[in-house]
């Protein structure tokens, strides 16, 4: 007898997908405005913060919404991606990696910042001093120094992404085989007599899930540390 089911393996394999693809895919950009809010003075910064925090504080039902106004096929930028591009993201997995991605980025952005701050400038001053450019300090000198912290970003946003349920019903409904993750199959299969023992299988299976990647990212943190470390 199987563990899980087909329609349960679906929505395991559907949230590894759409967190894989929405924490590889806000990467650059999470690094991108963690160096920006920890090294940048310029007006709106302060708005910048708060828009990149306004996730953890909004109800997920409320960003997935906007998500449908903004992103929708009548949306503003959706409709301009359908009909440019001929990218659809409402209720498709796409669009479940897009909701995935964006609640899961201000605990990237914020695991990158502290690493970023926590760098002695004074390190990036005497590269600076010996002729190399700001790129080269970035590449030699910052970023191995921050690469720690870059990895827990990453972990964490994979684990958030990994539960994200709020949003993504709100954006992508919860279509089975196409936008249905581990969380919103739980949500189904507690909507429907005798489903009790499909949800508690994936929500043993999430709690593995998430506490794999904890474990990973204190790891790989660990690792990374003492590689710069010499050690």
């Amino acid at each position: 007898m199987e563990f899980l089911g087909p329609q349960e393996w679906q929505a395991v394999a559907l949230s590894l997908k759409v967190a894989f693809w929405a924490t590889l895919v806000s990467l650059p950009f999470g690094l991108g405005v963690a160096l920006a809010l920890a090294r940048g003075r310029f007006p709106g910064r302060q708005i910048l913060n708060g828009l990149v925090h306004l996730p953890l504080i909004l109800p997920p039902v409320v960003t997935g919404y906007l998500l449908l106004l903004t992103f929708g096929r009548r949306g503003p930028v959706g409709g301009v991606l359908e009909h440019v591009f001929g990218i659809v993201l409402a209720f498709r997995w796409t669009g479940a990696a897009l909701a995935a991605a964006i609640m899961a980025f201000p605990l990237m952005v914020r695991a990158m910042r502290l690493a970023i701050e926590a760098v002695d400038p004074k390190l990036e001053q005497a590269a600076a001093t010996l002729g190399a450019s700001r790129l080269r300090v970035f590449a030699t000198v910052t970023l191995p120094l921050i690469l720690p912290g870059v990895i827990a970003g990453a972990v964490l946003a994979f684990a958030k992404a990994l539960g994200e349920f709020g949003a993504t019903i709100t954006f992508v409904s919860n279509i089975p085989g196409q936008t249905q993750t581990v969380p919103s199959a739980i949500y189904a299969f507690l909507q429907v007599p005798g489903g009790e023992d499909a949800a508690l299988r994936l929500v043993m299976v999430s709690v593995a899930l998430a506490m794999a990647a904890l474990l990973l990212s204190e790891w790989l943190a660990r690792r990374v540390a003492q590689r710069i470390a010499g050690r």
